[in-house]
């Protein structure tokens, strides 16, 4: 298990880019897959993003292919999500989280970031 805090979040206008980061406490971050999910007003949570333990992978959900970046740097226990081209649809409160190696099930979850995208 791990502790995670998110932070970067914040209000930009469409087109603009937020850097969003995830810091995790406790050991073995390396053993962890991380991801970014996303929940904006009385929508389903969803994944935005998502990055494997030895950094070899990632996945993209289609809205945001082109746009958006994940990467870790273990030696700082942190993974970034670079959100370029906001659109107002970005809208939303963003949460990591993390998912032992090998596992389906993602166990940590952060307490969330607000990135509001206004037109």
């Amino acid at each position: 298990q791990v502790q995670l805090l998110e932070s970067g979040g914040g209000s930009v206008q469409a087109g603009g880019s937020l850097r969003l980061s995830c810091t995790a406490s406790g050991r073995g971050f390396t053993n962890f897959v991380v991801a970014w999910f996303h929940q904006a007003s009385g929508k389903e949570r969803e994944i935005v993003a998502a990055i494997s333990y030895n950094d070899r992978s990632t996945y993209y959900a289609d809205s945001v292919k082109g746009r958006f970046t994940i990467s870790r740097d273990n030696y700082k226990n942190t993974v970034y999500l670079q959100m370029n081209s906001l659109k107002p649809e970005d809208t939303a409160l963003y949460y990591c989280a993390t998912k032992f190696r090998g596992t389906t099930e993602y166990t940590s979850w952060g307490q969330g970031t607000q990135v509001t995208v206004s037109s």
